[in-house]
């Protein structure tokens, strides 16, 4: 009796391990091709290196010009993501309660957008319009307009959190932005952490969208560095692999700080939609 129990967790383990090998083979690819000179990567692109060289992420750094980058991204990333949590939020609750007419049509066309094309060109046409192109700021609505699956995520939560709150604190006057800021928020923490992590990664990951509302270099975040690894007729992939790296540290550094919640807000975020 003990055989099939046996045999369904070594199962597990197997697929486990593999999909954990699927995941970790282009990490340490990549990491081996950090390690490497020019040279070698050329003669082996697939060997292992020969010696550590973590001295290329000190040229890398200097060469792609991340430290004059980054804060940049810092601050984009911090804003929009704040901005758009907050939106999803605000948005969310009164469709999740269904507080306005015709929500589900509302939540409907929320969903149609996650599968729609990027409108590139009517963006860029009414960006350059209103006088926005080329600033901060309007790069920083762009990114905070969509709301994506953090607002999915939330509209499935808030349906999981008892309406007798909502009656309770109208009954003790408190008003909607109170009601929010109060006694929401602290209630869609693990949910919120999900949808902050996915709304960053989104953020500091845009490669496309500086190239084209971004002409000005000291407006660039970090993943524009990564062109400096880019030659007219060679790559620098060493130096590459190494700027890869860094534009995606700081993103594991979120994860740590998130991680304990990611697993319950995604699931919480998936019931009763």
């Amino acid at each position: 009796m003990n055989r099939e129990p046996r045999a369904l967790l070594s199962t597990r383990y197997l697929i486990v391990l593999a999909v954990l090998i699927v995941y970790l083979i282009p990490l340490f690819y990549l990491f081996n091709v950090s390690m490497k000179t020019q040279i070698e990567h050329l003669k082996s692109p697939v060997g292992l290196f020969e010696q550590f060289r973590f001295h290329n992420f000190v040229t890398a750094w200097n060469k792609g010009d991340f430290s004059k980058y980054i804060w940049n991204s810092l601050y984009y990333t911090v804003v929009s993501t704040g901005l758009s949590i907050l939106l999803s939020l605000f948005a969310a609750f009164p469709i999740a309660r269904q507080y306005v007419k015709f929500s589900n049509l509302i939540y409907v066309f929320f969903v149609m957008s996650l599968f729609l094309p990027n409108p590139l060109v009517p963006q860029f046409w009414l960006v350059n319009e209103i006088g926005l192109y080329n600033t901060q700021w309007g790069y920083i609505l762009l990114r905070t307009g969509g709301t994506g699956i953090a607002f999915l995520l939330f509209v499935g939560y808030i349906k999981s959190v008892s309406r007798e709150l909502d009656e309770a604190a109208a009954m003790d006057g408190c008003g909607y932005l109170r009601f929010i800021f109060q006694i929401l928020i602290p209630l869609v923490k693990p949910v919120m952490a999900t949808g902050v992590l996915l709304t960053a990664i989104g953020v500091w990951n845009d490669i496309i969208g500086p190239t084209i509302y971004l002409s000005d270099s000291k407006y660039a975040p970090i993943t524009r560095g990564l062109f400096a690894f880019y030659g007219q007729y060679l790559n620098d992939w060493p130096l590459l692999a190494c700027g890869i790296m860094i534009v995606a540290g700081p993103l594991v550094v979120l994860y740590l700080f998130v991680q304990r919640f990611l697993v319950s807000g995604a699931l919480a975020g998936s019931v009763k939609i």
